[in-house]
């Protein structure tokens, strides 16, 4: 089963700015969206929200939370999507999940902990 690969979590400082990757083999990825999610911790039962999402043209949807402060791209030589993220709120606080939609496959989440 193809399964993306998430890396770049960690701890930061508000204000600050970390960057994540997600790296997808097995598809033609240049052919495929990719989409961010987020789920804070402590809230299973909480529905992932959007982050973003980018289409194979390059087109990109935000969510409304991160509007102006996060940036997605891609690289498909490199088969992989990455999320830039500035000016980061405690609020931003949560496990951030690599999507692709086309095959309904979810990676394992990477955590991201903004401290005030």
């Amino acid at each position: 089963q193809v399964q993306p690969v998430e890396s770049g979590g960690g701890a930061v400082q508000a204000g600050g700015s970390l960057r994540l990757s997600c790296v997808v083999s097995g598809i033609s990825f240049s052919f495929a969206a990719m989409g961010w999610y987020r789920q804070a911790p402590g809230n299973p039962g909480k529905q992932r929200e959007l982050v973003g999402i980018i289409g194979r043209g390059g087109s990109i949807n935000y969510g409304d939370s991160v509007k102006g402060r996060f940036t997605i791209s891609r690289d498909n030589a490199k088969n992989t999507v990455y999320l830039q993220m500035n000016s980061l709120k405690p609020d931003d606080t949560a496990v951030y999940y690599c999507y692709v939609p086309t095959i309904d496959s979810w990676g394992s989440g990477t955590l991201v902990t903004v401290s005030s």
